[in-house]
């Protein structure tokens, strides 16, 4: 198979979270069949879901792959082990979060795996970081990325320093 672009979205807000999406970074880069092209600044935001949970840090990176769309789900879901993650409260805190935002220009629908991810047009916190790689980018449904961002509140999104 052919390379192909991808946006993974990260967040965390438990263990350092900081660290956590650093060293999630380098793992993503050291996936076999995965190569990180660039990454985005990290961000603080604040979560999504039940109340009284810490702030989280996101960031957006680049990949090329050679995998298809489940074998790298699969390899995403195996980084967010590595750092023990739980899936016990939806929307709850978490140590990794590790999200396919895009897969080439593709639409993917299944009971695993939705492409573009379903939020992607409605979180700062995914837009941002991925607009600093991309202003310019066309999602799959024809829509501009930047008409999003500016339909899109900023909250307390905030950069962080590098």
């Amino acid at each position: 198979m052919n390379e192909v672009r991808c946006f993974i979205g990260l967040g965390s807000n438990l263990n350092e979270p900081i660290q956590q999406v650093r060293t999630a970074l380098t793992e993503l880069n050291s996936l076999q069949g995965v190569r990180l092209t660039r990454h985005s600044p990290l961000y603080r935001s604040e979560p999504v879901g039940p109340a009284g949970q810490p702030d989280y840090i996101n960031a957006v990176a680049e990949l090329q792959t050679t995998l298809h769309p489940l074998a790298l789900l699969d390899a995403l879901q195996q980084v967010e082990q590595k750092h023990q993650r739980k899936r016990i409260q939806h929307w709850g805190p978490r140590t990794l979060d590790l999200d396919l935002l895009l897969y080439n220009n593709e639409t993917i629908n299944n009971e695993r795996l939705t492409v573009p991810h379903p939020y992607i047009t409605k979180r700062n916190f995914v837009l941002r970081p991925l607009a600093d790689l991309e202003s310019d980018l066309t999602l799959p449904d024809g829509s501009k990325l930047m008409q999003h961002l500016a339909d899109c509140p900023m909250g307390t999104l905030q950069q962080l320093p590098l």
